[in-house]
């Protein structure tokens, strides 16, 4: 009797098991879908080219862009002398010929890791949240803007918008549950294109909702709230997250990357506002309307931000 019991609970167990495959499968291909189409991929580029052509943004970035690059060409160089040969060597017995390029995306992966800390922890401070508040002000979300700060009005015309003292408390510079995924993934490299491919959609799929840790801190959302937006925007984060990730591995750019993804989360964010959506379509509509005028902006020097009272 026990032994046809048992017959018949494994065909059960194993429908059950390919019903969750399925099930899984078509929730990543729906994601990747919505990745694709969302748009979303774009703001990290479209805050290369805001950065660039808005020189009081950048300008006092300069100083610590300067020591980011010296940082980030010197590790990089660092861990191409001392660690890719023996990596080559290891991977040799297990990819053969292909072990050269399969150790360039580890030691980037592991460059990137390494500055990361560096820049985070020595140069960059709030000044990514400088950027995120100073956009948003730049496209007309003012109120929004003094939720988290103090803002003052500054020039002889009192166009210009002074950013102020924090009034929420400073956001953690660093995530230790991204740093342990990203180690831990790294080895995925070793597969490869699939891996690599893999790596980075995994891990952008993880990291993407962090660029809008600042947005979601001043629109005062809840952790429910905040679940509830993300998984509703999963395919848009998963795609602003790759494609940063994508530009943070760039050799000796890191830390600009840095200060643009900050700048393309803002892009977002007020697109966001000003469309009112609440999921991934129709995002790449929401530049469409053309750019509206814009408040000169006074950002604080990147060194000012680790000065300032933190709450």
């Amino acid at each position: 009797m026990s032994s046809s019991q048992g017959r018949k609970r494994q065909p059960s167990t194993g429908n059950a098991i390919a019903e969750s495959v399925k099930r899984q499968v078509k929730e990543v291909g729906d994601t990747a879908q919505d990745a694709v189409i969302s748009g979303a991929w774009g703001y990290p580029l479209y805050g290369i080219y805001y950065l660039v052509t808005h020189p009081a943004l950048i300008r006092p970035l300069l100083p610590t862009l300067f020591k980011g690059v010296l940082v980030s060409v010197g590790v990089v160089a660092a861990l191409f002398s001392f660690t890719y040969l023996p990596q080559v060597a290891v991977l040799a017995f297990v990819s053969g010929p292909l072990a050269f390029a399969l150790a360039v995306p580890l030691v980037l992966g592991e460059s990137y890791v390494v500055i990361n800390f560096l820049t985070r922890a020595l140069l960059v401070n709030q000044a990514g949240v400088d950027l995120f508040d100073a956009v948003l002000l730049q496209r007309g979300h003012l109120t929004l803007v003094e939720h988290g700060r103090q803002v003052t009005s500054g020039g002889s015309s009192g166009k210009s918008k002074v950013l102020g003292t924090l009034l929420m408390k400073p956001l953690s510079r660093f995530s230790t549950d991204n740093v342990v995924r990203y180690i831990l993934t790294l080895p995925l490299n070793l597969i490869p294109v699939v891996g690599t491919v893999f790596f980075l959609g995994f891990n952008g799929f993880k990291s993407g909702p962090g660029y809008h840790a600042r947005y979601f801190q001043l629109k005062g959302y809840d952790k429910v709230k905040k679940s509830e937006l993300i998984k509703k925007r999963r395919g848009a984060y998963t795609a602003f997250g790759t494609m940063a990730m994508v530009l943070n591995l760039i050799p000796g750019l890191s830390i600009l990357f840095t200060f643009t993804n900050a700048v393309g989360a803002a892009l977002w964010a007020s697109d966001l506002e000003k469309k009112g959506k609440t999921t991934a379509s129709d995002l790449h509509d929401a530049r469409k309307n053309g750019r509206e005028d814009e408040v000169e902006v006074v950002l604080p020097n990147a060194g000012e931000s680790s000065r300032r009272k933190d709450l």
